[in-house]
């Protein structure tokens, strides 16, 4: 009896945080990314939410989603986090590509910048907290269940060019970020070009990545500044988790 009760206080719990989320979305902004970027027939199962203000600064750049169609399956300041309130301050500039292959969550007050010639790629449930920056010159890619914590910040430029001072020769400005399956980077994680993480990584918070870590092997904690190997043998709890994980993100 008292396990029958407990399922249907979990059933009712996420029902009632569900209808919360249908009501904090931005009908107006929802409505126009949808039918602006994809085909009529995908367009009408509105398989993007946005939540709050943005901005769209462009969205001229070609837009994705590969697999399953759904509901609310990628949301734009999706409420799913701890903090509650938002700035308002979110903006959307996607001049190049952006894949979605799945399910994707982005948190509040995010800033996305995909360049004309830049390839960013989302794998299901990978997800950007709030007040995270994504600046994608040339290729980001971000495996299945990669999430990353509130603050962080993936860059796959330096933005400007450097150069040895003795022999002149300069250095490359963009390098792809490539992000494996099951990777968790807690808060203020800063990923710079260059970084190639492998499967079931754990970032440390306030960490720089800068490298390839691959060599490491799966199952493996870094962090620091910038990023060294911690940790090996060692991995957040997926398979406990991954079932309450899908029923509490998925609208």
């Amino acid at each position: 009896m008292i396990e029958i009760l407990k399922h249907n206080y979990r059933k009712a719990k996420s029902s009632y945080q569900k209808l919360k989320i249908y009501y904090s979305i931005n009908w107006t902004k929802t409505l126009y990314f949808n039918f602006k970027k994809f085909p009529f027939n995908v367009a009408k199962q509105l398989p993007v939410f946005f939540y709050g203000k943005v901005k769209f600064t462009s969205i001229a750049g070609k837009i994705e989603i590969e697999g399953a169609i759904k509901k609310g399956m990628i949301g734009f300041g999706q409420p799913y986090e701890m903090n509650t309130l938002h700035k308002g301050i979110a903006e959307i500039n996607v001049l190049g590509t952006l894949v979605f292959k799945g399910h994707v969550q982005f948190g509040k007050d995010y800033f996305i910048y995909i360049g004309e010639n830049g390839y960013c790629e989302f794998g299901h449930m990978a997800s950007l907290a709030s007040n995270a920056k994504l600046i994608c010159i040339e290729r980001i890619v971000l495996g299945n269940y990669a999430r990353f914590g509130a603050e962080s910040q993936i860059m796959d430029t330096n933005f400007h060019q450097m150069m040895d001072t003795q022999t002149g020769e300069k250095f490359k400005m963009t390098m792809p970020v490539l992000i494996g399956n099951y990777n968790y980077a807690s808060s203020r994680v800063t990923v710079l070009q260059g970084t190639n993480t492998t499967n079931f990584c754990t970032i440390a918070s306030n960490s720089l990545c800068n490298a390839d870590y691959t060599s490491f092997g799966s199952n493996i904690l870094i962090g620091g500044i910038p990023a060294k190997l911690i940790s090996t043998h060692i991995s957040r709890d997926w398979e406990g988790e991954k079932a309450a994980l899908d029923n509490y993100m998925m609208v």
